[in-house]
């Protein structure tokens, strides 16, 4: 339910230095950070850039003044107002609020607001549970962005929503959209190879692992380089499984290392087991050198954690 507002001109023009500019300010700097991370060829969490556009804007509607008692609707706000409105909404818990402005901004080509909309119905975040509608919020992103250009301020939103779609073809959605796999491929393939998204690239593995292990190491390894800690231990599953020798099976045991060392949260449990089964079965000369390469990884690709590790061995 949008309610129509009044004196909204009047209240944006009082405010505009503390609140509207500086909240417009933010966004531009966030898409100007996530251009030059993507040109240094760094990935963007999608989930980082939109606590950043909720963080950005709470900031700046915080002037040390109380709010004023009038209160302006999405209609009333151009697209891209509507977005930032939505999301100071959001974070700051009024989810029906945020609901109807990232509507209004989702309807009128923001993509980053039919993005938080598809969220929020697949998870029921602040609404009822509703992977159809989640779908179509998806689709709708894909439909009119999928061909932006990938270092575009709003890839990291395009490319995520090709990786839900993929995966509500995959998996379907009873009574609305039946299970399609070669949609599926079909969806991951251009997310995984015009945006590089490494989600994409672990999904893509996981449907040829079964039947095509070289395509599978392929698309496993393009994720793994980018730090996907599942597609570290799938690769080093994959590896170990084809392997003709020690050192082969060494370099699929140290990915599973590796991944065993960066596991957290949900991928800890099916990650130590993984790495636990492939160890079990691995010579010691095996182990000892995939050990000493997860080892050279670590300290490339994750000083932090290499430091941390000298340190405990102190």
């Amino acid at each position: 339910m949008r309610e129509a507002r009044t004196n909204k001109m009047a209240v944006i023009d009082e405010r505009r230095t503390d609140e509207v500019r500086p909240a417009r300010n933010c966004v531009a700097g966030m898409h100007k950070t996530i251009s030059m991370l993507n040109g240094v060829g760094k990935r963007v969490s999608v989930l980082a850039v939109v606590i950043a556009l909720g963080l950005c804007g709470t900031a700046a509607a915080f002037d040390g003044q109380p709010a004023p008692d009038v209160a302006i609707g999405s209609t009333d706000l151009s697209p891209s107002e509507a977005l930032r409105a939505g999301a100071r909404q959001y974070y700051s818990g009024d989810k029906e609020g945020a609901l109807h402005s990232l509507q209004y901004a989702a309807e009128n080509g923001q993509p980053m607001a039919a993005w938080k909309l598809g969220e929020m119905y697949s998870k029921g975040d602040g609404v009822q549970e509703d992977d159809f509608k989640a779908f179509q919020y998806y689709s709708q992103i894909v439909r009119e962005h999928g061909e932006d250009s990938p270092n575009a301020p709003d890839a990291p939103f395009v490319s995520s929503a090709f990786v839900a779609l993929g995966t509500y073809y995959l998996n379907g959605i009873e009574g609305a959209v039946p299970k399609n796999e070669a949609q599926a491929r079909q969806v991951f393939t251009h997310a995984a190879s015009y945006f590089g998204d490494a989600d994409a690239q672990y999904e893509l593995g996981r449907m040829y692992q079964d039947n095509n292990s070289r395509m599978a190491v392929r698309w496993y390894n393009l994720a793994a380089l980018k730090g996907h800690v599942g597609a570290q231990a799938r690769l080093g599953e994959t590896l170990f499984m084809i392997g003709s020798s020690d050192r082969k099976k060494a370099r699929g045991l140290m990915w599973l290392t590796v991944a065993r060392e960066q596991a957290s949260g949900v991928d800890a449990g099916w990650i130590n087991t993984m790495h636990e089964q492939y160890f079990a079965v691995s010579s010691e000369p095996v182990r000892q050198k995939a050990r000493s390469l997860a080892d050279g990884w670590i300290e490339q690709n994750r000083p932090d954690m290499f430091t941390a590790q000298q340190l405990e061995t102190q």
